[in-house]
């Protein structure tokens, strides 16, 4: 009898430890346009799905969908998450050109630092400054990438004179403007159209950071990178994980708490090291590749930087003209750069 009242209870207890801690009370389908081998979903979706599934002990599950697996076009992801078509995007703000206008300031020309001082910077100005702009969906984390770089598939860019009549994507419009401003023709475009303009030959480059350039075998289409001096980069560009709102509200208290300590400055920080890690391992992708890697020196750096400062001019008379205090903008940015920079 006791054998049997033993082996009823290892049954049992065996059973429990097999089953699930809890069912789904809530599955959160999240889509992004970047492929499943970015450091996108590796480092930043891959974890936070984990972490959010581990810490609700399963009542939230989490469906990951790259490339645009579920419909439309990256520069729909915002109004995706905000019409419901999906409960949780990650999306290049900046695709919508002047729709987020207060968050551009980080794509001012020179502003970008490595990509763990931006993501802080950026996020803790959006906690600050964002919430009305972003108030369509719930804001879950800002950050941003390192410092982008010229990637070229003939010429070498070894002096600003080198980018006259050059072709090369931006992914947003002030961004755009910089390059125009620098001799070459910006040609609009999201990253997932990059390798293929660029191997039929529709552009000459494109500015990306190294981080994103392996997942899009960049280092296989092009010869050259060009690098820029000094402690702040061409540009950066801003991204955005937003939930849609009625999917935020409907969630219970203490799984809003569990999504919330998944973000803000502290996770913005652990994607920006990873991110920067992943800048080193697509440089060296690239000169792996015989790949000829050109560093511009401070003095060639600094005519880029003058060139381009009408850019910022002509941005905060616009964000003037548009009721924004441009110049309060661009100066809490650059303090929070400075702040989270390393000293």
């Amino acid at each position: 009898m006791r054998l049997a009242t033993f082996a009823a209870s290892l049954l049992l207890a065996t059973a429990a430890l097999a089953a699930p801690a809890a069912a789904a009370e809530v599955t959160l389908r999240v889509q992004h346009f970047l492929p499943p081998n970015s450091a996108t979903q590796i480092d930043l979706l891959g974890p936070w799905k984990e972490r959010l599934e581990r810490e609700s002990n399963g009542r939230i599950a989490i469906e990951i969908y790259p490339l645009m697996q579920l419909g439309g076009k990256a520069p729909q992801l915002y109004d995706q998450a905000r019409d419901g078509v999906v409960d949780v995007v990650w999306t290049l703000p900046g695709y919508s050109a002047g729709r987020f206008p207060i968050a551009s300031v980080f794509e001012l020309p020179f502003m970008a630092g490595n990509a763990t001082t931006n993501s802080q910077a950026v996020q803790e100005f959006g906690e600050l400054y964002l919430a009305e702009e972003f108030g369509e969906v719930h804001p879950l984390l800002w950050h941003a990438h390192g410092p982008g770089e010229i990637h070229v598939r003939e010429k070498e860019i070894r002096r600003m004179e080198d980018m006259a009549g050059l072709k090369i994507r931006a992914p947003s419009r002030l961004i755009g403007e910089a390059l125009d401003a620098l001799g070459a023709t910006s040609v609009f475009m999201p990253v997932p159209q990059v390798p293929e303009q660029i191997s039929k030959g529709v552009i000459d480059g494109a500015v990306l950071p190294f981080e994103v350039t392996r997942s899009l075998k960049i280092p296989e289409l092009v010869k050259s990178h060009t690098v820029l001096g000094g402690p702040r980069g061409l540009y950066t560009a801003v991204f955005f994980l937003g939930m849609n709102k009625a999917v935020w509200d409907g969630l219970p208290d203490d799984l809003k708490a569990i999504v919330n300590a998944a973000g803000g400055v502290p996770e913005a920080e652990r994607i920006g090291a990873l991110w920067d890690q992943r800048e080193k391992e697509g440089l060296q992708e690239a000169i792996d590749a015989g790949n000829t890697i050109i560093y511009l020196d401070a003095a060639e750096t600094q005519r880029w930087v003058e060139k381009t400062q009408p850019v910022t001019d002509k941005w905060i008379v616009d964000m003037n003209a548009a009721g924004h205090d441009g110049a309060k903008y661009l100066a809490e940015a650059l303090r929070l750069i400075d702040k989270y920079s390393p000293q």
